[in-house]
């Protein structure tokens, strides 16, 4: 485990690793509660960031007759790859960056 815990009380391996475990709404709330871990914000930001980004592709790819349903399948099979690959990376204390999204969630990151 990361000897370091972040301000939530967590340990940082497992506060990122939540980020991914409850997808969107996981990055969300540990993006409101914690206040200075960079790992456990930058998987908060990453998780949103990728997540927001499947679901609006799903939505607008749900409009287009036929094709539309296997690139649906082809996105949820991305995206359960992702999420389980992101999960045990930062379970691992890893920093996983995706590339485009994690170097945008770098970048904002940066900003905060």
């Amino acid at each position: 485990m990361s000897p370091f815990k972040s301000s939530t009380g967590l340990y940082e391996n497992i506060a990122g690793f939540l980020c991914y475990l409850f997808a969107f709404v996981g990055g969300v709330i540990f993006l409101v509660v914690e206040r200075r871990s960079r790992f456990v914000l930058f998987h908060a930001l990453q998780s949103v960031m990728l997540f927001a980004g499947l679901m609006i592709a799903h939505a607008v790819t749900g409009f287009i007759p036929f094709i539309g349903l296997v690139v649906n399948l082809l996105l949820t099979l991305l995206g359960v790859f992702l999420w389980i690959i992101l999960m045990f990376t930062a379970l691992q204390g890893k920093w996983l960056k995706l590339p485009w999204i994690g170097e945008l969630a770098e970048r904002q990151l940066n900003r905060m």
